[in-house]
């Protein structure tokens, strides 16, 4: 008899842990078309509940209250992830620590804290380690002295001017990683290189990269897109913007795909060979847009447009791992990377 009951007790148990696995496994929450490749779920911070993990996504998302905590209002529409992260007074930070850069960083964009403030110089501001990092995962400016890398910002500082503080928050270590600072060949239009299964072709030619001071990523194709998002504040009531670090593959000569990177300083910094920048934006009306950029981590000629860097979120989640704004449907959209989606 003891022996029918422990055999019984094995099947349960069995069968238990199966249900659970395919439970986890199953994924419904981005509701999205296209092939049925197999994925894993993350869990936000936004749909965890005690021991219930929401697969469902609401229909609306509230606006939360002008008197609700700031890291409410930037993360609104969901955490991409649950590790190491920060807050800030004005922005949001998920810190890699065995790469040294932020693994991603979330802002809350509005036409008041984007527009200029005579109280606010960003000149008075100084690139500064984060000591709420352990010190053997900082990285430092000693780091990037020489390397022929700007610290370059993620939450960028243009972005935090309703006080000195928010603004000086931004020069955190800690929200910086290495951009390209070249003044060598550059990334033209005709630069394409495949990603294979999971990624389009998009400008992704990381052979050009040369270690130069001079013009580069960071103080030129970059920051037209950091402008283009508080150009965004112009329009609509409320801009929402994920950035991160991506460490993408490349085809080389034996026709096998190999994720290489440089890392810099004794901390051995890791340089990023691609940034993404998705971006949500809300109208007056509660009307929803999306715009998702890839950029590769080199010089990138004045002529090519911001708008060849739109790309599928769909691209940039499988990259990096993360689940982006997953508390929304890409249903509610309007437009998608300025395409009219749906019946609208």
């Amino acid at each position: 008899m003891s022996a029918l009951f422990r055999k019984v007790s094995q099947v349960a148990v069995i069968g238990t842990a199966t249900s659970i696995g395919w439970l986890l496994g199953y994924n419904r929450s981005h509701e999205k078309g296209g092939a049925n490749f197999p994925a894993i779920e993350t869990v936000s911070a936004a749909s965890y509940q005690g021991s219930i993990v929401n697969t469902q996504v609401p229909d609306v998302v509230p606006v939360p209250s002008p008197n609700a905590p700031r890291i409410a209002q930037i993360m609104r529409f969901g955490f991409p992830s649950l590790s190491n992260v920060r807050s800030l007074n004005d922005y949001v930070l998920s810190y890699d620590t065995r790469n040294r850069i932020p693994y991603w960083v979330c802002e809350h964009l509005t036409a008041e804290n984007v527009a200029k403030n005579p109280n606010v110089d960003r000149a008075k501001c100084d690139f500064h380690e984060d000591t709420s990092v352990h010190q053997y995962f900082r990285s430092e400016n000693r780091d990037y002295k020489g390397s022929g890398f700007d610290r370059g910002h993620l939450a960028a500082a243009g972005n935090h001017r309703r006080s000195q503080e928010d603004c000086h928050e931004t020069f955190l270590l800690s929200n910086m990683s290495p951009q390209m600072d070249s003044s060598g060949d550059v990334l033209s239009t005709s630069d394409r290189t495949d990603l294979g299964t999971f990624y389009p072709p998009v400008l992704t030619d990381v052979r050009k990269m040369k270690a130069q001071v001079g013009r580069g990523f960071n103080r030129d194709k970059w920051n037209d897109v950091e402008q283009y998002c508080r150009q965004l504040t112009k329009s609509y009531a409320n801009v929402y913007v994920c950035t991160g670090p991506l460490f993408l593959p490349r085809r080389e000569e034996d026709g096998k795909l190999y994720v290489k990177y440089q890392v810099i300083g004794q901390n051995h910094v890791s340089v990023p060979t691609h940034f993404y920048k998705v971006v949500v934006c809300e109208s007056s009306t509660g009307e929803l847009d999306l715009e998702s950029f890839l950029l590769p981590n080199v010089e990138i000629d004045d002529s090519v447009p911001i708008a060849s860097f739109h790309v599928p979120l769909e691209t940039i989640e499988r990259a990096s791992g993360l689940l982006i704004f997953d508390k929304l449907s890409q249903k509610k959209f309007k437009k998608i990377n300025g395409q009219k989606v749906g019946w609208f």
